[in-house]
């Protein structure tokens, strides 16, 4: 790795170091992310992530060439991930097989882990729909909205197989999502005082939630004539 280097009057000054183009690239996203949950969106300028950086404006417009497609990258950087892909097909499988505790449990896990070890995705999310900033909608239409499709279309399978009660599967859908993202949101920004109220691990957490939501969603009579087959 070798340094830029300005020379002014008292000498050669270094300012940040030359990147690989992939590796600033990252780093813009990091620094942008970082300052978005800081500051928000309106608040914060190119300029700005620039500074923090260490480099030059039109660096940034360089790998982005414009602000919308910075914004699209911070989103595309989480929903491409290793992890995101991983459990995908992890779940695919789950649902293929009509594993119900796994299928609630992996989903609500996965929201309390990455919001968890995330600092910045929560706050980000949360200054884009307050600002009403264009990326509230993109983040709504291209991930939360298939999430809440996928959920819906097995809780509606598996209320044809009679597992489940007769309900509006989007609806319950958004009430299993909603006790989940409620728990995160309270444990992210109310931290001590809300494990006061309710200490659990994401493990457990998950487990316990995915147990309400079940008893909540059989459908008695199914299980009921299952039993007496046996």
């Amino acid at each position: 790795m070798t340094f830029n280097k300005k020379t002014t009057e008292i000498g050669e000054i270094r300012t940040a170091p030359r990147m690989a183009a992939e590796d600033r690239r990252q780093q813009i996203l990091d620094i942008a992310v970082r300052l978005f949950s800081q500051k928000g969106f309106r608040g914060t300028t190119t300029k700005e992530i620039a500074l923090a950086a260490g480099v030059n404006e039109a660096i940034i417009f360089r790998h982005f060439a414009t602000k919308e497609e910075l914004y699209r990258a911070i989103i595309d950087q989480n929903a491409s991930s290793e992890q995101i892909m991983t459990l995908e097909k992890e779940l695919d499988k789950a649902m293929e097989e009509s594993d119900d505790r796994r299928v609630f449990e992996m989903v609500a896990y996965q929201m309390l882990d990455f919001h968890g070890v995330n600092d910045s995705a929560m706050r980000v999310m949360m200054y884009s729909a307050l600002e009403g900033h264009e990326l509230a909608e993109i983040v709504f239409r291209t991930h939360i909205t298939e999430m809440f499709k996928k959920l819906a279309g097995y809780i509606k399978k598996r209320t044809k197989d009679g597992v489940f009660q007769s309900v509006d599967e989007m609806t319950a859908a958004r009430s299993f999502v909603g006790m989940v993202f409620y728990h995160a949101i309270v444990g992210k920004f109310y931290g001590k005082c809300s494990r006061d109220l309710l200490d659990l691990d994401n493990r457990e957490a998950a487990v316990r939630f995915t147990d309400i939501f079940l008893a909540s969603m059989t459908n008695l009579s199914f299980n009921l004539n299952k039993a007496k087959r046996k």
